[in-house]
């Protein structure tokens, strides 16, 4: 019988965002598709470092333990090919992840498969992935940022940190922040506190969150925190939507335009969801952080300019 994923968080994750193939990649990019081949199938018996998103994925396979059903599956979700893709497979073994599927697509999009292996979150380092996902709603997805040094995981309690508009939020208020000010952001937020905001593109993501952290009577081993720009009077409006959506989140932060790497460093999060980079560029240094994409139909999106 086919498995039921309804009550299981599903994370699609690229094997550059579980793995540190920078080197690898560095060789994809400067001599091509051949080159890169020939290159892990020489290294094909070299164990792989652990990249940004290693601990987020061990520690949300630990849930699983002493559970009747799994609450937490993992993906990986490569455009590797299955030959060049063994390397990424054997360092999954070597580490005693419990990860049982792959989906390797040889060059090609991996966001048409988002669907059939019922993600819920996807992480990679791969632009055009993460905004093809975005775009089509497919499901939550963020581009993870080069790991930090000396960051020290929590090893008993998962800890995720979210930023609020564009991200668990849709990016309205954001706009008019950006558009009118903050004194027009103000008072927009204050005369619709009673009006739910609209969701964004992690709302999904934290109500599963939400429903995994309810299977625990007690003490549950994974904590959310929402650490966002907003301060008074803009915090009515959050705190009444999430008692709309009937979630539950352990610390919010109001920091009110300071920045916020030092407490995303207090609170040990494992990863951290913002929409901006200038929120990501401190905050990547301390804690493992990634990038919400706007959806390309947003005015707030500003095309990425890639070297050529």
């Amino acid at each position: 019988m086919p498995v039921d994923f309804t009550n299981t968080l599903v994370i699609g994750i690229s094997s550059r965002a579980l793995f540190n193939l920078e080197e690898e990649n560095h060789v994809f990019q400067t001599k091509g598709v051949e080159e890169y081949r020939k290159y892990q199938l020489e290294h094909e018996n070299e164990i792989l470092e652990k990249g940004t998103a290693f601990h987020l994925v061990e520690s949300l396979l630990k849930l699983n333990k002493d559970m009747e059903e799994r609450l937490v599956e993992v993906v990986i979700m490569s455009r590797n090919s299955s030959d060049t893709g063994l390397r990424v497979l054997n360092a999954v073994r070597h580490y005693g992840l419990d990860i049982s599927r792959a989906a390797f697509t040889g060059g090609a999009s991996v966001s048409p498969y988002i669907e059939p292996y019922y993600v819920d979150l996807f992480l990679s380092k791969n632009e055009d992935d993460v905004q093809e996902i975005i775009d089509n709603e497919n499901c939550a997805a963020a581009l993870i940022y080069d790991q930090p040094k000396n960051y020290e995981p929590d090893p008993d309690t998962v800890r995720i940190a979210f930023d609020a508009d564009s991200v668990l939020f849709s990016d309205e208020s954001e706009q008019i922040y950006k558009e009118k000010g903050l004194s027009a952001f103000h008072e927009h937020e204050h005369l619709n506190a009673e009006t739910p905001l609209k969701e964004g593109p992690f709302a999904k993501l934290l109500l599963v969150l939400a429903k995994v952290q309810q299977k625990f009577l007690e003490n549950p081993p994974i904590r959310i925190a929402i650490v966002t720009a907003r301060s008074m009077p803009a915090d009515t409006r959050l705190i009444k939507t999430l008692r709309n959506w009937g979630v539950h989140v352990d610390e919010t932060h109001f920091m009110g335009g300071v920045s916020k790497d030092s407490v995303l460093k207090a609170f040990k999060a494992h990863i951290f969801f913002d929409d901006q980079d200038a929120h990501l560029r401190s905050a990547s240094q301390v804690v493992p952080s990634s990038r919400v994409p706007y959806k390309s139909s947003s005015p707030l999106f500003v095309p990425i300019k890639k070297a050529k």
